[in-house]
């Protein structure tokens, strides 16, 4: 996946979950910047920021090739 992908798919999940971008942010203690820089694959978030939101939302992540 190109974070553009990961970036909607975590978009959809926190819709599914009924969830705004500010309660999300504050859940994964990212800043709503951050969060939403990640959901439209802008800017470069760190694995840490992405792992941190993820297991937030129920994600998996797999790290490797």
């Amino acid at each position: 996946m190109n974070k553009s992908e990961i970036g909607t798919a975590i978009a959809e999940r926190r819709d599914t979950l009924d969830i705004t971008q500010a309660r999300l942010a504050k859940l994964s203690g990212v800043s709503v910047h951050t969060l939403s820089n990640l959901e439209t694959g802008e800017g470069n978030v760190t694995l840490d920021t992405l792992l941190k939101v993820a297991d937030t939302v129920g994600f998996k992540v797999r790290v490797g090739v």
